[in-house]
């Protein structure tokens, strides 16, 4: 296998000179000043800290990865987090940033937006925004009442997300998430050459069954919190939010529906009755769009190979993913890929067996 890396390898590794203090520095700067203690939080996308300030706030500080987003597309996810909570959905908002001239730091800070900083780094130029801690626990998806009230909540997000589109950021489909992570892995062959020719063809031929499931749906186009699972979705007794827009695209309802789904098909069309149960008392839900929900989970399976391929140069990565420099790695995705192929043969979740 040749290097993995969308990055020049004379480059240096991503967050190699972002140290505590360098974000405590980027604080100071533009005028959250700390008081030294500071956790770092799971992220591998991009680097999180929870700093706690001087004045008795904490803030989460998000360093965005170099080279992933634009400012343009940042700036576009952090006006929608602030039209969701102008419209009472509970999200983390990015706080006003702007650099201050009494800190000793203020002058390596550069403002790019009303919600987006840079500061430089060594060899980088680091962006980053800020929000308040929002804090809460998984939910219990066993309770049909949690589903319901999260499927609540997801309707009023499509509410906004539907009176416009981004014009920066992705449109999930088959060509952005599919095609387009084929190509990268097959052009840096990142997959071992005794599976190469197997999974390439199990890749177009599960591309070619997406393809044909995205042309019977038709598709509302809405914006969408995009990477809808349990590690996004705090809870509280008042409820839901969510903390990480960072994967917010155009797309179809439905993604930001089945991944709150488990189980086999009896016990995901339960959970699926009442998520819709507590969406369509606030949006229309076209059921068409069931018919999506495999080829969606298809597509993220084929997407997750190219995003840890593209950053394995990044310490983090075979820290947390070993499993995926192994020879048996690609043999498991094969196996997966013709799983899929028979869940997208099956009737659209909901429907008769």
């Amino acid at each position: 296998m040749t290097t993995l890396s969308e990055e020049p390898g004379d480059r240096p590794a991503p967050y190699a000179d972002l140290t505590p203090t360098a974000v405590l520095d980027a604080l100071d700067g533009v005028g959250l000043r700390g008081d030294g203690r500071m956790l770092q939080l799971n992220s591998y996308e991009n680097r999180v800290f929870q700093a706690f300030l001087e004045d008795g706030r904490v803030v989460v500080a998000k360093f965005y990865r170099p080279q992933r987003w634009s400012d343009a597309q940042i700036l576009e996810e952090h006006v929608f987090a602030a039209e969701l909570a102008a419209a009472e959905i509970s999200v983390a908002v990015p706080l006003p940033l702007e650099r201050d001239a009494n800190s000793p730091y203020a002058a390596a800070v550069t403002s790019v937006g009303a919600t987006l900083a840079t500061i430089a780094i060594g060899s980088h130029d680091y962006r980053f925004g800020v929000c308040e801690r929002l804090a809460g626990r998984a939910p219990e998806l066993g309770d049909p009442d949690v589903l319901r009230w999260l499927g609540r909540y997801i309707g009023r997000l499509h509410v906004v997300g539907a009176k416009a589109r981004f014009v920066e950021r992705v449109t999930i489909d088959v060509a952005s998430y599919g095609e387009a992570s084929r190509d990268w892995l097959l052009d840096h062959d990142s997959v071992t050459a005794d599976m190469s020719a197997t999974w390439r063809d199990l890749v177009d031929t599960a591309l070619a069954a997406c393809r044909a499931a995205f042309d019977r749906a038709p598709i509302k186009q809405l914006r969408l919190h995009g990477d809808c699972h349990l590690g996004n979705v705090l809870w509280t007794d008042a409820g839901p939010h969510f903390v990480d827009l960072d994967d917010a695209v155009n797309g179809p309802a439905i993604q930001d529906l089945w991944m709150l789904l488990a189980g086999d098909r009896a016990a995901m069309t339960r959970q699926l009755l009442d998520v819709l149960e507590g969406y369509e008392s606030f949006m229309d839900f076209d059921w068409r769009e069931l018919r999506l929900v495999e080829p969606l989970r298809t597509l993220r399976m084929i997407h997750h190979s190219a995003w840890i391929a593209k950053r394995w140069r990044d310490p983090a990565f075979p820290i947390a993913f070993p499993w995926f420099a192994s020879p048996s790695y690609w043999a498991d995705q094969c196996m997966r890929l013709r799983e899929q192929l028979a869940a997208m043969a099956e009737p659209p979740l909901g429907s008769p067996a």
